[in-house]
């Protein structure tokens, strides 16, 4: 054979080989997936700030992204991370959970609050109290969930975010009244004899109290009472009690993970969108409390007045609220193991 014939052989060979290789490499460029793994009143939440951020992002870069969700109980969400669940960023209950990824996994740095503005909390909520039409059990504060009779819906503080955060904010209206953490401690292990389930997360207590129609009072995140008042319309009714906790659900990204899948950029983009004025509107929409004041002006009138109190001033923040109520042997084992 001639040799320069074989030698354009050869190149051609090497060529569509190259190409082989190369084009579906670079088709990939135009597409990107990311998982947000998140806790479980946020579905809705996520539906809306995912069409938005595509198409953003689509309009910024010209590529396409494909956002999977995944939700469940906030701790039980991380521990999930934790254990391999390949998540990009983590969208969770409490700073606590998000902590444990990078103490047990090692997946995040410790100052990961530091990241984004505000501790990397794009929204806060609160806990509020969701009651049958027309409040016939007359629930007005945290006192009346103690009550004979009265059947409390919440979910299981080990395996959710939400729970925890009921939990503390029982937790320390009893001890404001009472002046003392023993008094506090028998109040919320009165409340939990009224409790007859625990669900896993938040959406799953949703489910049982307006679905299966068990419990007189159901203990939601503030944005979770509004959906069940949006979707149960005059069969349910809302109630805030005269104090409750400040919630700040964390965001993160995953660090880890996105250097390994190369998909940092649009995942630092994606959290940093819910700070954008889109963002926090749908936030906003969403029944979430804002952190923008232009937002908080929009929607701070759906949202009654009500005495709030941190983590932090109430509890010494959230290693130290793990440590005591909801770590082996803590104040919420102690009290159910005797319910």
């Amino acid at each position: 054979m001639n040799p320069k014939k074989t030698i354009h052989i050869l190149l051609a060979s090497s060529l569509l080989t190259l190409l082989t290789v190369v084009t579906p490499v670079h088709a990939q460029t135009n597409s990107v997936t990311l998982l947000n793994v998140s806790y479980d009143p946020t579905r809705e939440l996520y539906v809306d700030f995912d069409a938005a951020f595509t198409k953003f992002w689509k309009g910024k870069t010209g590529q396409d992204v494909v956002i999977k969700q995944s939700h469940g109980g906030s701790g039980k969400q991380a521990r999930s991370v934790i254990e391999g669940l390949d998540a990009d960023v983590v969208t969770l209950g409490l700073a606590g959970d998000i902590d444990a990824i990078h103490n047990h996994g090692n997946l995040i740095p410790a100052d990961w609050q530091k990241k984004l503005p505000h501790n990397s909390s794009p929204y806060t909520s609160t806990i509020i109290l969701v009651v049958r039409e027309g409040n016939p059990k007359g629930i007005k504060d945290w006192d009346d969930l103690i009550k004979p009779g009265v059947s409390v819906i919440t979910p299981n503080p080990k395996t959710s975010g939400g729970a925890r955060w009921n939990y503390l904010a029982a937790w320390e209206f009893a001890k404001r009244k009472s002046g003392s953490d023993a008094k506090a401690k028998e109040f919320v292990q009165a409340l939990y004899k009224n409790v007859p389930v625990l669900d896993t997360g938040a959406r799953g207590s949703s489910v049982t109290f307006a679905q299966r129609k068990q419990g007189d009072v159901l203990v939601a995140w503030e944005n979770e009472a509004y959906l069940l008042e949006k979707e149960f319309g005059d069969k349910v009714d809302v109630v805030y009690p005269s104090i409750s906790i400040l919630a700040e659900p964390p965001v993160a990204v995953v660090d880890k993970n996105v250097d390994r899948k190369g998909t940092r950029q649009v995942a630092q983009a994606y959290l940093e969108y819910l700070y954008t004025d889109e963002g926090q509107d749908i936030i906003g929409r969403n029944f979430y409390r804002p952190t923008s004041e232009k937002a908080k002006a929009k929607y701070g009138k759906q949202f009654p007045k009500l005495t709030l109190f941190t983590i932090d001033e109430a509890f010494g923040g959230w290693t130290k609220a793990d440590k005591d109520h909801f770590a082996d042997g803590g104040s919420f084992d102690q009290i159910y193991l005797k319910k």
